[in-house]
């Protein structure tokens, strides 16, 4: 009798010393407005990104990552509550999520994780995201990655001595504006490849080595984050995932919904599960990486608590299509300095085209206009010249300035030949009926989100944060 007790108590004590042995850790490395198409495994010919270009050749790369919103706030409580910001009622940047949110720490703290978050915070309220919440310094004058990184293994080792698994989401500054960190003396300005999407300008140039040398530093970020998981023989059993954010402040990108805005750069390496090399196809939304970590952590999760779906097969090299569309918004309200000039923006893509609409199209833009353009080449001498109003006063008839000012009703684009979204092929016969049916099924979504006015929603978010002010 005592003998069986014992047995069944041993074997019991052993599948539970499995059970946490098999629960791999977690690390997630988010950048801060950096172009996916920056990094060297994306395609760039100038910029150096070692380190991330090593683990995607050990991983898993991701070339169909979008985020429903290319602002700093809404994508991070998209990325970490799995739901789209209409859930959350984060449309505007610096908003804050709704009472009933929930978020990855709610779902594997029960699982017996410990959930941290270093760095970059811009999620809201604390009840909606209750990380272990380790800041970084803020002052852009410093690289704060040195700190992030003692942060990051005090947490560790502290995990270590509770025999915890670990989920630690580290946030980088690297490379949101001002540009302040890393090693400006490794591109030459004069050397480097501008992109067709970009006009090429001095000034262009001047901010593009200031911005490399961001994207070089959070490589190396990556790389000695690595380094700190060797050193504690964790490597082998984290789940350690880089994430570029939305895309760079630089025209075209952040703040709008092209591809340089929305599309994401993602790369993924889980020792037996994700084969060297690997590489996902198939459209994922940021939302989906939550529920994924989650699944991949021993949980699960309601139908309702994510709009997000988990891609674990797809890590483990299965076939699996999540969405046929991911979509995407843009709101000028909450932008600091902006006008409350009302011009939202809607998208839909598949892996093929992407169709944006702009329903406000008769008005000039709202985060870049021809006035501030002007106005900044009229203030370069106080510092306010930045690379949009360079453009301007380089060639005003070029049609990326017109872009900048005035966009059409609808823009359709070929992402297959034309993925820097150069030729808006709306008009074109050929793909008449793709844009029927991209409408239709944009329409079609946005008034299942209460959006089907995207203006008065707009207008809408202005009130609310008017009243939040009085």
């Amino acid at each position: 009798m005592f003998k069986r007790i014992f047995i069944m108590i041993a074997i019991a004590v052993g599948t539970l010393g499995a059970l946490a042995e098999s629960r791999p850790n977690i690390v997630f490395i988010l950048a801060d407005d950096m172009n996916r198409d920056s990094w060297g495994i994306y395609g760039s010919v100038d910029c150096k990104t070692p380190n991330i270009d090593k683990l995607a050749s050990e991983g898993m790369r991701f070339d169909r990552a979008y985020c429903s919103v290319a602002m700093c706030a809404p994508y991070r409580q998209e990325l970490y509550s799995g739901r789209s910001p209409w859930r959350t009622g984060t449309l505007p940047n610096h908003s804050t999520s709704k009472a009933d949110t929930k978020s990855i720490p709610h779902y594997l703290k029960p699982l017996g994780y410990r959930v941290a978050l270093v760095g970059k915070g811009h999620v809201a309220p604390q009840q909606c995201y209750p990380f272990e919440f380790f800041p970084g310094d803020k002052d852009k004058s410093k690289d704060p990655n040195p700190d992030c990184l003692e942060l990051a293994g005090e947490f560790m080792d502290s995990c270590a001595e509770q025999d915890k698994p670990f989920c630690l989401f580290i946030a980088s500054n690297d490379s949101h504006a001002p540009f302040t960190t890393g090693d400006r003396s490794a591109y030459d300005p004069a050397s480097l490849t501008i992109p067709p999407y970009w006009l090429d300008t001095p000034l262009l140039r001047q901010e593009l080595v200031k911005y490399y040398a961001e994207v070089s530093n959070f490589d190396t970020l990556v790389g000695q984050m690595r380094g700190e998981l060797e050193s504690r023989g964790l490597w082998d059993n984290t789940i350690f995932m880089v994430c570029s954010e939305q895309g760079t402040q630089l025209p075209f990108a952040k703040w709008t919904c092209y591809d340089n805005g929305l599309h994401s750069g993602l790369v993924a390496r889980w020792a037996g599960v994700t084969a060297p090399g690997s590489v996902a196809g198939e459209l994922i939304a940021i939302a989906d990486i939550t529920p994924t970590l989650v699944e991949a952590a021993g949980g699960s999760l309601e139908p309702d608590d994510c709009d997000g779906k988990s891609f674990l097969k797809m890590l483990k090299g299965e076939k699996q299509t999540l969405h046929p569309y991911v979509y995407g918004a843009f709101s000028n309200c909450n932008i600091i300095g902006s006008q409350e000039r009302i011009f939202p923006i809607r998208v839909i893509r598949n892996k093929s085209f992407s169709l944006i609409y702009n329903p406000n199209y008769e008005s000039q833009t709202s985060n870049v206009t021809l006035d501030n353009a002007l106005a900044m080449l009229d203030n370069s001498s106080k510092g306010g010249r930045d690379v949009a109003s360079s453009w301007v006063e380089r060639s005003r008839p070029d049609p990326l300035v017109h872009k900048l000012h005035h966009r059409p009703e609808y823009e359709l684009y070929l992402l297959e030949k034309d993925p820097y979204e150069l030729k808006n092929e709306i008009n074109n016969p050929e793909y008449h009926a793709v844009a029927a049916e991209l409408k239709k099924q944009l329409h079609s979504r946005l008034a299942e989100l209460d959006d089907s006015d995207p203006i008065e929603t707009e207008k809408s978010l202005i009130k609310v944060k008017s009243a939040k002010q009085k």
